[in-house]
């Protein structure tokens, strides 16, 4: 019998989630769409009218900054997908899913800024790369090519892609788990089809469903980057999230409202970028069912799947090389050109900047643990009152969980910003602690929900034969036996809140500095060693909180690894 404490767990999780994460975005949303209209009674602004939109649209610039965007952002999720296809068609049935997490781990767990201030460190004119290549090329000096900030956004597309290529990966894979995929693969090969034939015809179909959601993520983030747009993207004029950005924070205040004015354009090219999306799949299942009736077999997509696997292994080469460069830069002193390494290295970067880093590094281990903890508490209260009160999954209550990721943050942070204000909690870690869980509880409940709902259920009705209260059984059955999963997902978490950057900046009105907003400040300086240590450390604490959630399970289970191999 189901009790009403059981549902009001699950009712109360709700209302939370409702009031703290759905009310705070629509009424930034709200104070954005009214500031762009016109109306912001702090600046003497209360008619109604489209003055800011033409203001916007007037400004030099504004529309090479849109086009860029969608070039960038289009170009980095369309390829990042192909390529991610690509590399499953040919390596699923040679690796297992823990593996693929393992070595995928340290590319998720990079923050976006670090992994781009080392693509900055290693695809300059003076970076790795044209050290390497100077013995063959002959080059006595760094070669006069404009590698990073260049205008075609070619340096953001890559950066785009070496983040968001290993995410895809992950989230195909963990969807390749829910489908026949050997079986499909045996069927197609007997009838003649060649390998990139079958996943096209019978495979991507039954995939797509499955991680709509995580390519829609990828694209609103690709479309609407600000941190990886100001350290990779162009400059004169920026991507548009950049162009806002700047707008929201000039001098003039009167620039805020066509600020706005932006900040609902960038949500409008998500939305329609979502529409595409929406239309291509449309198209796609009209000509994908004609062509299937129309048969054709071989083997000719073998090439182009080789291709993409080496453009993903590339692609990982390239990552890699990024965070080791983060790393020898803090510890470098001389490096003089074309030398591969450094001549001499020091620590001196790392005491001289001290003052620099530490507060830094303590407000963003405050921030990271605190909303790990409070996304996680949420979102083991959310499935548990689920389980208790046996209903079946929400799909629209997850929907409205997702939705702080799927909104451009440009979009409605600064009007939030604005009401924060007003209530008289910005400026301080509370505001940035409430603003940063809106986008660290997703992927936390995105990382512990299939593992809770996969737990079976029988061994929560023998605790509950043997008399165990529904709480008992919560903390004695049920965490213990999820502790790897939980542990993942307060690894994500804190991966999360380390990388976020608006919310920081908005919400933390400049005083409440971390890793992150250092990093990129420090991006725009000449001093590779001090941005390196800041990197560094970014990128490093993600690193080690995964390294935790791997190696702590093991070292609590060593006992019941040596039972069974005692009793075996």
């Amino acid at each position: 019998m189901i009790k009403r404490t059981d549902k009001a767990l699950r009712a109360g999780v709700l209302l939370v989630l409702s009031l703290g994460v759905i009310g705070p975005l629509g009424a930034g949303l709200a104070q954005t769409a009214a500031a762009s209209f016109g109306y912001m009674p702090a600046l003497g602004a209360h008619e109604f009218g489209l003055a800011a939109y033409r203001s916007l649209f007037d400004l030099p610039g504004v529309w090479t900054s849109v086009r860029l965007s969608l070039i960038t952002g289009g170009t980095a999720t369309l390829l990042s997908l192909m390529l991610a296809v690509g590399f499953c068609a040919m390596a699923h049935d040679r690796m297992s899913d823990h593996a693929a997490a393992r070595w995928l781990t340290p590319f998720l767990a990079a923050p976006h800024a670090a992994m781009a201030i080392g693509l900055a460190f290693v695809l300059a004119p003076s970076g790795w790369i044209a050290r390497l290549l100077s013995p063959v090329l002959g080059l006595d000096r760094p070669p006069d090519l404009t590698l990073v900030n260049d205008p075609m956004g070619i340096a953001l597309i890559l950066g785009l892609m070496v983040k968001e290529v290993p995410f895809l990966l992950l989230v195909m894979l963990a969807a390749l788990t829910q489908i026949p995929v050997r079986a499909h693969m045996a069927a197609g090969r007997a009838l003649g089809y060649g390998r990139g034939l079958v996943w096209i015809k019978i495979i991507a179909p039954q995939v797509w469903p499955l991680i709509r959601l995580p390519v829609m993520v990828v694209l609103a983030y690709a479309l609407s980057t600000v941190e990886m747009g100001l350290i990779l993207g162009p400059s004169t004029p920026p991507v548009f999230a950049v162009f806002v950005v700047r707008l929201l924070n000039a001098p003039d205040l009167n620039m805020i409202l066509p600020g706005s004015a932006g900040a609902v354009v960038q949500a409008i090219l998500v939305a329609g970028a979502f529409a595409m999306l929406w239309l291509g799949e449309r198209l796609s299942r009209w000509a994908g069912l004609w062509w299937l009736r129309a048969g054709g077999r071989g083997s000719s997509t073998e090439p182009l799947l080789r291709l993409g696997s080496g453009a993903v292994m590339a692609l990982f080469v390239l990552g890699a090389l990024a965070m080791t460069a983060l790393a020898i830069w803090s510890v470098a002193w001389r490096w003089p050109w074309p030398a591969v390494l450094p001549e001499t290295w020091s620590m001196r970067a790392w005491v001289g900047s001290a003052a620099g880093w530490r507060p830094a590094l303590a407000n963003t281990l405050i921030l990271a643990f605190v909303t790990a903890a409070l996304s996680l508490m949420l979102a083991i209260a959310w499935l548990e009152g689920e389980d208790r009160g046996r209903m079946a999954r929400a799909r629209w209550a997850e929907a409205l969980i997702y939705l702080p990721l799927l909104v451009p943050q440009i979009a409605f942070l600064y009007g939030l910003n604005v009401l924060y204000l007003r209530i008289g909690i910005s400026g301080g870690m509370l505001a940035t602690i409430w603003a940063q869980t809106l986008f660290v509880f997703p992927y936390v409940m995105i990382a512990l929900s299939d593992p809770w709902r996969a737990l079976d259920p029988r061994l929560d009705r023998v605790a509950a034969s043997l008399g165990a209260k529904p709480w008992r059984r919560l903390f004695t059955v049920k965490l213990p036996l999820l502790l790897t999963p939980i542990l993942a997902a307060i690894a994500i978490g804190v991966a999360v809140s380390v990388a976020q950057y608006l919310p920081t900046l908005f919400m933390g009105a400049g005083r409440v500095a971390t890793l992150t907003t250092e990093a990129v400040t420090l991006a725009a300086g000449s001093d590779r060693r001090i941005t390196g240590v800041h990197a560094a450390l970014q990128a490093g604490l993600p690193f080690a909180v995964y390294a935790l959630a791997f190696v702590l399970p093991a070292v609590l289970y060593r006992n019941r690894a040596a039972m069974k191999g005692g009793i075996r």
